[in-house]
């Protein structure tokens, strides 16, 4: 494939929020960079999704395409790879009502989130955990969960293993009240 660049590689051609992807958040030479990110036709050499928007009119969100909604989103919430699926169809409902811009100010406030997260609050097995919470769970939800931690979380004698399990349970207590799972579906 060739180069294929976008101007919002954290949101997906397909809807993938890919900040909030563990492989977006890792480090070294196995860092995704994102939907048409620099080096993207490197790491990923045929995608499907690109070839056909390139048959569509290259529109830039799938949800632009004529065709759209196509049997590949009749799929969405059948199963998960390394980042979920299951917010694909009202991502795009909101990028479109809502407009791309204020949707990727969204997406970037919860990618600051996931980063604190995993830049202050990871033993090594949460980064999954934290990419789906946020991933999934509303924005608001996540500020209310964010100043929860700061607040049962900042006294310094809290040792770091307690800190993280408090942490798991608010995202775990808000999740289960949505009736959402934090885990992804293989």
């Amino acid at each position: 494939m060739q180069e294929y660049i976008r101007s919002t590689p954290l949101f997906a051609l397909c809807g993938l929020n890919c900040g909030l992807c563990p492989h977006y958040q890792m480090q070294g030479d196995s860092k995704c960079p994102g939907c048409g990110g620099p080096d993207f036709h490197l790491k990923h050499p045929s995608c499907a999704v690109i070839t056909c928007s390139k048959k569509h009119g290259n529109v830039e969100y799938c949800y632009q395409c004529s065709a759209y909604p196509c049997e590949r989103y009749s799929r969405t919430g059948e199963k998960d790879s390394f980042i979920t699926y299951r917010n694909v169809i009202d991502d795009f409902a909101r990028a479109k009502s809502d407009g791309v811009d204020q949707y990727m100010t969204e997406l970037q406030e919860k990618t600051e989130i996931l980063e604190f997260l995993l830049g202050t609050y990871n033993d090594g097995r949460r980064k999954s955990f934290y990419c789906i919470a946020v991933n999934l769970l509303p924005l608001p939800d996540l500020r209310e969960i964010m100043t929860e931690i700061q607040e049962k979380t900042a006294a310094p004698d809290i040792p770091p293993k307690e800190q993280i399990e408090e942490i798991v349970r608010l995202f775990e207590v808000r999740a289960a009240s949505r009736n959402i799972s934090l885990k992804l579906r293989k």
